[in-house]
């Protein structure tokens, strides 16, 4: 069974996951890498050229293979969760858990990030709050299991993600 980390942009997923297969002597996969090595460039070179719904459909094949995994730690993109066909692939992959950050824990560790294209706004703390506000309700569908980013370090993130799956039915 696969374990699959969503959560806003910046809430550490790609880090907690690569620590958390090491940990558990599984392959990684992040999706946003999947993507850029298929589409041959950044994702924010392809969001400019092409557009979010071109992006997006990219997302879906990816994640659909990603999630079928079997055994693998998976770290999707902040807005995988925005297709309802994401959601139904990463539930029915294994588990799914939310690493959950507030808006401002977040602008701060991404303030100076040039890399994401949706945070590229004169606003960029607004820009996350609204974010937030459209797709938290979608990351608790879709997760078998919200942990709090907060402060602890990685190693402490991977142990509660460790735990939670001992305690797993």
């Amino acid at each position: 069974m696969s374990i699959s980390l969503v959560g806003m942009p910046g809430s550490g997923k790609s880090t907690v996951g690569r620590n958390l297969a090491r940990r558990l002597g599984r392959p990684f996969h992040d999706s946003d890498h999947a993507i850029e090595q298929r589409i041959g460039c950044s994702i924010r070179d392809f969001f400019a050229r092409e557009g979010e719904a071109a992006f997006r459909d990219i997302e879906e094949q990816v994640i659909g293979e990603l999630a079928a995994l079997p055994d693998a730690v998976l770290a999707t993109g902040g807005g995988a969760v925005l297709r309802p066909a994401n959601r139904e692939h990463l539930r029915a992959g294994g588990h799914v858990i939310y690493l959950r950050s507030s808006p401002e824990d977040l602008f701060r560790r991404l303030r100076h990030d040039t890399q994401r294209p949706l945070l590229q706004v004169a606003d960029p703390l607004a820009r996350l709050r609204q974010m937030y506000a459209e797709r938290d309700p979608l990351y608790r569908e879709t997760a078998h299991y919200v942990l709090e980013t907060g402060r602890p370090s990685v190693a402490t993130l991977v142990n509660m993600i460790l735990m939670q799956l001992d305690l797993a039915p």
